[in-house]
C-alpha cells in the first residue's frame, strides 16, 4: 500500500512463492496486522487450512465458517448493498443494481461450469443471463427474502415463453427440456439434496459486516471428500463473490455520502488448491485481480512454486504466471532450481540472489549436540522482487503478541507434549546409554 501510495508501483499487489512450512502465511499475516492497524480492512476471502481465523478474531472480525452444517452463502444474495440500495440516488442506484446483477451471473455461470465441468454454451448463458431476471421479478427481496438457486431452477423448469424464445424451440416443451437439461443438471448440483446444497441454497447465515475484518473460514471442506476439489473451487467462487460485493457496496454506499471511505485488503492464499479445479478458474481469478487499483483495495497471493501455477497447457499456465508477473511486489521465500518456472527471466534474478533463494529452500538439520531439529535454513526469510530492480533479502521475527495467532502447528501441541514427558522420565544421556544397549536396540 505504502509503494503504491508514493507512486513507487502501479498497482497495490503482492504476490509470496516459497515452499511448505518457510513462513509464507506469516509473512501474509504480519502485513495484514499493519495494514489493519492503518487503518485497512483485512477480508481473507478462503482460508483453507486455517491460517487466518486466530488473528481476524483476536482483531474482533468476524468468521464465517463454511461446511457442512455450518455457515451457509446464497449466491443469489445481493450483499450487503441491498438494505441500503433504495438510498442511492436514482443515476447511482441503476448503476449499482446493475453492477450487482453482472457480479450474480458471473458467479451462477461460474458455478454451472464448475457443476458441467465445462465451459457454457452460448445459448446456456443466455438463458440463464434471462432466467436470473425472471427469477428476481418473481422474488420480492425486499420482503428480507433472496432469490436462491431452486427459485432459479424453477424458474428454467417452468419454461416460459421468454426462454423457449431463448432456446429457439416454439411450443415444443420437450425439445425446450433437451435443450436445457445440461444445464439445469449442472446447476442441480448446488440445489437442496444436492452434492453441495446443503451449502449454497437457502438464505445467506452468516451476513457479512463492511467494518471489521473478514475471514471465510473453508478447512472443514479439506477432509471432504465428497465434494473434493470441486467443492472447494466452488465455496471459493461464492466466497471471493461475496468479498468483492462487499468491496463495491461500501464504495457506492461512500461516494452517494452514506458510509465513511474504506479501504480493503483481500488475501487469496494456497491458490494452487483453487487452479486444480479446472481452466476457467484462471478467468474467474483474472478478471477478480485486474480492478484492484479501481475499487480502492489491495491484495495478496500466495502459493508454493511456480509449478504450481503450471496448468498443462501453454497459453493457460502463461496466463496463471501473469498473476505473478503483475503483481507489484513479489516476495520469495526458499524454491528449489526446477521450482522457479519462469522467475529468472521476468524478475532477472542475479545469481548471488538465486543462491539465496535455493540455500533457503534447504531442508531442516539435526544438531549432533542436543539431539534436535534447528530451524529450516530458510524459515521467515525473503527476497523482496519489485520489477527487474536487485532484490531485497530480508527475515520476518516475530513479536511475542503475534505467536499464538501464527501457531499452525496446534494439531500437533498434544504429540509435542507428549513425547517431551516421555523423554524426560527417561533421565538418560543417549551418548552413554547407547554403549549399554545391544547394537539391534541401539
Amino acid at each position: 500500500m505504502s509503494y503504491f501510495l508514493a507512486g513507487l508501483v502501479n498497482q497495490p499487489s503482492m504476490f509470496v512463492l516459497g515452499r511448505p512450512g518457510l513462513g509464507k502465511s506469516t509473512l501474509v499475516r504480519r502485513t495484514l496486522t499493519v495494514l489493519a492497524a492503518w487503518g485497512f480492512t483485512p477480508m481473507v476471502l478462503g482460508d483453507l487450512k486455517p491460517d487466518y481465523v486466530d488473528l481476524i478474531e483476536a482483531m474482533d472480525g468476524v468468521v464465517i465458517r463454511i461446511g457442512r452444517g455450518m455457515d451457509r452463502i446464497n449466491p443469489l444474495d445481493w450483499g450487503p448493498l441491498w438494505d441500503q440500495i433504495q438510498e442511492l440516488p436514482e443515476k447511482k442506484r441503476r448503476v449499482a443494481r446493475e453492477e450487482l446483477r453482472g457480479r450474480r451471473l458471473s458467479l451462477v455461470t461460474g458455478l454451472a461450469a464448475q457443476g458441467a465441468n465445462r465451459e457454457l454454451r452460448a445459448v446456456e448463458k443466455n438463458i440463464l443471463a434471462r432466467a436470473l431476471r425472471i427469477t428476481d421479478e418473481t422474488t420480492d427481496a425486499r420482503d428480507g427474502r433472496m432469490a436462491t438457486i431452486s427459485d432459479l431452477l424453477a424458474a428454467i423448469d417452468s419454461a416460459p415463453e421468454e426462454l423457449r424464445r431463448i432456446a429457439q424451440t416454439g411450443a415444443d416443451e420437450d425439445k425446450y427440456t433437451g435443450r436445457v437439461q445440461e444445464l439445469v443438471d449442472a446447476l442441480r448440483m448446488f440445489e437442496a439434496g444436492g452434492p453441495f446444497g446443503d451449502l449454497f441454497d437457502g438464505q445467506t447465515t452468516a451476513p457479512i459486516r463492511l467494518d471489521v475484518p473478514l475471514c471465510f473460514d473453508l478447512s472443514t471442506l479439506e477432509s471432504d471428500e465428497a465434494g473434493g476439489t470441486g467443492l472447494e473451487a466452488a465455496v471459493q467462487l461464492v466466497c471471493w463473490s461475496a468479498g468483492s460485493s462487499a468491496v463495491s457496496a461500501a464504495k457506492h454506499l461512500a461516494q452517494a455520502g452514506l458510509a465513511e471511505q474504506r479501504h480493503y485488503f483481500l488475501v487469496m492464499d494456497e491458490l494452487w488448491r483453487i487452479l486444480r479445479a479446472g481452466p476457467f478458474m484462471i478467468e474467474f481469478i483474472d478478471a477478480l485481480t485486474r480492478l484492484n487499483r479501481q475499487r480502492g483495495l489491495g491484495q495478496a497471493m500466495a502459493t508454493h512454486t511456480m509449478a504450481d501455477l503450471d496448468m498443462g497447457d501453454e497459453k493457460l499456465t502463461k496466463r496463471a504466471w501473469g498473476f505473478v508477473e503483475r503483481s507489484a511486489l513479489v516476495y520469495l521465500g526458499g524454491l528449489a532450481t526446477g521450482e522457479m518456472g519462469n522467475l529468472q527471466t521476468v524478475f532477472e534474478l542475479s545469481q548471488k540472489e538465486t543462491s539465496l533463494i535455493t540455500d533457503w529452500a534447504s531442508d531442516a538439520e539435526v544438531d549432533p549436540d542436543t539431539e534436535k531439529s534447528a530451524a529450516p535454513p530458510g524459515r521467515g526469510k525473503f527476497l523482496l522482487k519489485i520489477g527487474k530492480r536487485p532484490g531485497t533479502p530480508f527475515a520476518v521475527d516475530l513479536t511475542e503478541v503475534e505467536r499464538d495467532v501464527n501457531d499452525t502447528n496446534r494439531a500437533w501441541a498434544d504429540v509435542t507434549a507428549r513425547l517431551e514427558e516421555q523423554a524426560a522420565s527417561l533421565q538418560w544421556t543417549p551418548a552413554e546409554e547407547s554403549q549399554k544397549l545391544p547394537v539391534t536396540a541401539a
